[in-house]
């Protein structure tokens, strides 16, 4: 049995998109050590035999005595633990946390689940962030990314020295985000956004594009699911009163209202995979979504979704007029063919088998070790 220590920001993502990776490792006898902040699937992951160690993390604070306390925190925590792998997600961990792990020479496995604003960015940030990473994924064993462009950046930076992976995102699970059957259009057009309420995911073109389909009285509506940035909150509560967007808010259960739209909208800036898209493709709904990394790869254009330039919103305006003007049955074809897509490239299934070949690799490797020193 191995000890693996997983290093992440949020309980929330953990049990949304690690669930099943967590399930196969426990599985193997290994034991799972999982380090973030508490949060409410805290419990989920206690009874499902994990062991917690509450650990604070700042996601987007730039404050360096904040940082610093997280890497003697990681520092602690490795030290005590002596693990035989370190799994890290998003960007603190990955850096901090590899910092820590390769000080100390214990393997780990990062993945980048996208750029960011802080890479995308060209100046004196991206300069900073830049180093950081080439400090923190130096030692990495396996370096996971999740779309091509994304990887290739990072070489051509020269940030990783071990070995770099694709692989498709986090994965969907087919299971939790099931076929569903297409809505009726009596009540027009429905069309939802699910993400953070933030301008990096497009929320200036999206609000646009709802009001001019709302001036020209089309039977067509906008639900948007997610948190809300302050700057967000009295537009959206404005938009709101005018009757041309639903807002509601953060939820948990995104399936069962995904399964009333007719399509998703993600007109985002960057992503590492959109896992959205993935959830909505897998529940039979065509999505609309820009043509960046981390997104085109999620649909099939024409097929199953259609796509559109980032930050324009006529560009966005008209790929919702094309979906529009599709038949019922045509709507529905292509949600079938979305559904068909991530059946064969993106089941999560595929993404816990990578891990797991990536981890009993290092395991293996460290048995190997032991034997040798043994035996010396």
């Amino acid at each position: 049995m191995s000890k693996i220590v997983i290093l992440t920001n949020n309980d929330i993502g953990l049990y949304k998109f690690r669930y099943e990776l967590i399930d196969a490792l426990l599985e193997a006898q290994h034991e799972v050590v999982i380090s973030l902040p508490d949060g409410p699937y805290i419990s989920v992951f206690r009874e499902k035999g994990c062991r917690f160690v509450h650990t604070p993390v700042d996601r987007r604070g730039t404050n360096l005595f904040r940082d610093l306390k997280l890497i003697k925190d990681y520092w602690s925590l490795i030290r005590s633990e002596q693990p035989d792998v370190v799994l890290t997600y998003t960007v603190k961990p990955n850096v901090y946390g590899g910092l820590v792990c390769g000080g100390l020479h214990y393997p780990y496995i990062a993945n980048i689940t996208g750029l960011g604003s802080g890479v995308e960015n060209s100046g004196l940030l991206q300069k900073i962030v830049l180093w950081l990473y080439k400090k923190g994924l130096a030692r990495a064993s396996t370096v996971f990314f999740q779309n091509e462009e994304n990887k290739d950046f990072f070489i051509r930076h020269g940030l990783i020295h071990g070995e770099a992976r694709r692989i498709c995102g986090s994965g969907v699970n087919l299971e939790r985000y099931c076929l569903e059957d297409y809505p009726d259009e009596a009540e027009g057009c429905r069309f939802l956004f699910v993400g953070r309420i933030m301008r990096e995911k497009g929320l200036d073109e999206l609000l646009e594009c709802a009001r001019r389909l709302h001036q020209r009285n089309l039977p067509v509506s906008f639900s948007l699911l997610g948190e809300c940035e302050e700057e967000y909150s009295q537009r959206l509560s404005e938009a709101q009163k005018e009757g041309w967007i639903q807002y509601y808010g953060y939820q948990d259960d995104v399936h069962s209202i995904m399964r009333e739209h007719h399509a998703v909208i993600l007109p985002s800036y960057h992503e590492g995979m959109a896992n959205v898209l993935l959830e909505a493709a897998a529940s039979g709904r065509p999505v609309l979504a820009s043509r960046i990394p981390g997104c085109r790869e999620a649909f099939e254009e024409g097929v199953s979704g259609f796509g559109f330039e980032a930050r324009s919103a006529d560009d966005l305006y008209l790929a919702i007029e094309k979906f529009l003007s599709l038949s019922y049955a045509q709507k529905q074809e292509m949600g079938l063919a979305g559904r068909k897509k991530m059946e064969c490239e993106f089941s999560r299934e595929k993404i816990v088998c990578d891990y797991m070949e990536a981890i009993d690799r290092i395991c293996s490797t460290n048995r190997r070790r032991e034997v040798n020193n043994a035996a010396v």
